[in-house]
């Protein structure tokens, strides 16, 4: 079971002031390690990329 497919929307830039991808919000390890991981380390990373996804206060 390979589990989710990874959420790269094509962006692939990395804002220098977070440290995560401007498209899919994952750090560059994250991505990186995206073929190797188990389903359910993609899931938890995936669950991360919601609060991400939040506007910074």
């Amino acid at each position: 079971m390979r589990g989710p497919d990874s959420p790269c929307d094509g962006t692939c830039r990395i804002d220098h002031s977070t440290g995560w991808c401007l498209g899919c919000k994952r750090t560059l390890g994250e991505i990186a390690d995206w073929p190797m991981l188990r389903p359910q380390d993609k899931h938890a990373i995936l669950r991360k990329l919601k609060d991400r996804h939040q506007p910074q206060s």
